[in-house]
């Protein structure tokens, strides 16, 4: 599980350095998600990479997590946060059958959200990065735990 979490980490910050444009959709998919907040990691002036469990948190879970993708090259993702919302801000789409991967750039190359989703076990791993020209760069890593949300009635 460590090296798992460590290897989705890691190509998540692989990713944070990447400029380019990165659009890799395999599958038109569409998901939705009730997810419960495991854990935040926290990288700022006061805390260097304090990892803080929900129950420590004044913060909720998603109750409406959405991914959309259509090939070639469309992806929406919802619910997870107004940034994200915009899918022409979105320079990285990655949906194949196992993960969706997705990243956002602001214009000015200072704020950049990303994550990362496997579709088979659920975890979602949520980073917003601030000041990235600053050398006091700060970076809130929010892991969660999915399920799908069934439509039936």
């Amino acid at each position: 599980m460590i090296k798992y979490f460590l290897s989705i980490f890691i190509s998540l910050l692989f990713f944070n350095q990447a400029l380019a444009k990165d659009v890799n959709i395999n599958e038109n998919i569409d998901l939705k998600f009730v997810c419960e907040l495991d854990k935040k990691i926290i990288k700022n002036s006061q805390y260097n990479y304090q990892t803080f469990l929900a129950k420590d948190l004044n913060e909720k879970g998603l109750d409406k997590f959405e991914i959309k993708s259509k090939q070639p090259e469309t992806l929406l993702i919802s619910g997870l946060s107004l940034f994200l919302a915009d899918s022409a801000k979105l320079n990285i789409k990655v949906v194949n059958k196992d993960v969706v991967l997705f990243k956002s750039i602001d214009q000015e190359n200072n704020y950049s959200e990303s994550g990362i989703i496997t579709r088979k076990t659920g975890e979602l791993i949520h980073e917003i990065t601030r000041n990235l020209k600053s050398e006091n760069a700060e970076k809130y890593i929010s892991i969660y735990s999915c399920i799908k949300h069934d439509q039936k009635v």
